[in-house]
């Protein structure tokens, strides 16, 4: 089975060969950047989805021997309760279905929020925050991660969309 991540995020690539390993032992995982067409810090999970759709829709011509297809995208959504930090992960089977999963959400401190409001990529707010001047953490646990203390990475965030995505091939008698 070849599997197209449309990302070069390590953390990111190593939550979807974690779910594929659920289904199989035969695979192989190609990265590959893809473009989103959205805003670099989307703002909402709609955008967040249609990033994730995006970033497979362009690849899917050049890998046409796929069986799968994986966008992956970070987002924040707002409301009156906050803003909230989520990943959503759109999979493109060979046919050209999709499936759309999204993870848990988590609520983000107000300082976060505010600099996110004022044009702040979330990744470059952690980075600053925890002076991680290498990048480690977006390649890693993520804020998620930082701000759980490690009970919920982004790893943890796109295993979970990742599987809710899948889910719809499991039921395509539906």
């Amino acid at each position: 089975m070849k599997v197209i991540v449309c990302t070069e995020n390590k953390g990111k690539i190593k939550a979807v060969e974690e779910v594929f390993k659920i289904f199989s032992t035969d695979f192989e995982i190609v990265s590959e950047k893809a473009e989103s067409k959205v805003r670099d810090q989307p703002l909402s999970e709609i955008e967040g989805i249609k990033g994730a759709i995006n970033r497979v829709e362009n690849l899917k011509d050049k890998y046409p021997d796929a069986d799968y297809l994986v966008g992956l995208e970070g987002f924040v959504d707002s409301n009156e309760y906050g803003m909230f930090l989520g990943g959503v992960v759109a999979v493109m089977n060979n046919k050209g279905d999709v499936g759309i999963g999204t993870s848990a959400k988590m609520q983000l401190p107000k300082v976060i929020e505010e600099r996110i409001n004022s044009g702040d990529e979330l990744g470059d707010i952690i980075t600053d925050l925890m002076k991680d001047t290498e990048r480690k953490i977006p390649q890693s646990e993520g804020t998620n991660g930082i701000l759980s203390k490690g009970m919920y990475t982004r790893i943890d965030e796109f295993k979970d969309a990742t599987k809710c995505a899948l889910a719809r091939f499991q039921s395509l008698d539906f």
